[in-house]
């Protein structure tokens, strides 16, 4: 009975762990997604300076849609390709490793080029094809949680999402109030954790 109990509580303990797990690499996910849309949040809340909360919301909440919409999307995309073609599972790790690098390595030099220019006036147009581009990326990592069910999919999105409109909201407000300089750190920042997350996922789905 003594090591039914005891095995039960390691059990208990390893779920628990992988939950955690699950949850902390949603955050980070959230964060190193959101980085781009943060960065052109910044330079939004510099181009006006009299930005009032409802519109810093509004700026905020376009980019949190597209970054919950886009991991779906491509996680629908790979389930569809691998309920076709089962052998490409085994290939998952690795092109997760290939996409995320990428994209953080994109990130990184970006982030050193930057020269901080300001971007014109905003408008609902321009809002939306900002959301589109800096969410581009999402749609790209959402490859990388096909091994999820529907559930776990939704979950992750909706965390990135909600990181995305705190980070963007947050952002606005940084430009208005400091200006640019931290924009090109955080997109340097933000190529970092997304390798890091490449890496992580690639030893964890070839283990």
């Amino acid at each position: 009975m003594t090591y039914i109990i005891s095995y039960d509580k390691i059990l208990a303990v390893e779920k628990t762990m992988k939950e955690l797990a699950f949850y902390l690499n949603a955050l980070l996910l959230g964060v190193a997604l959101a980085i781009d849309a943060f960065s052109v949040s910044v330079v939004n809340g510099i181009n006006e300076p009299d930005i009032k909360k409802r519109k810093a919301s509004l700026i905020a909440g376009v980019f949190a849609f597209f970054q919950f919409i886009m991991p779906l999307l491509g996680w629908l995309l790979l389930k569809l390709l691998v309920s076709t073609f089962e052998f490409l599972q085994k290939f998952i790790p690795y092109v997760t490793l290939l996409i995320l690098v990428g994209l953080g390595v994109r990130s990184i030099i970006e982030g050193l080029k930057a020269d901080g220019e300001v971007l014109p006036a905003l408008s609902i147009s321009a809002l939306l094809l900002q959301g589109v581009a800096t969410s581009l990326d999402a749609l790209s990592v959402g490859l990388t949680i096909a091994d999820y069910d529907f559930f776990a999919a939704i979950v992750t999105s909706v965390i990135i999402g909600a990181v995305t409109f705190i980070l963007c909201f947050i952002g606005v407000v940084v430009g208005k109030k400091i200006g640019g300089a931290i924009a090109k750190k955080a997109s340097v920042a933000g190529g970092v954790i997304l390798i890091l997350i490449g890496v992580e996922i690639f030893i964890r789905g070839i283990i």
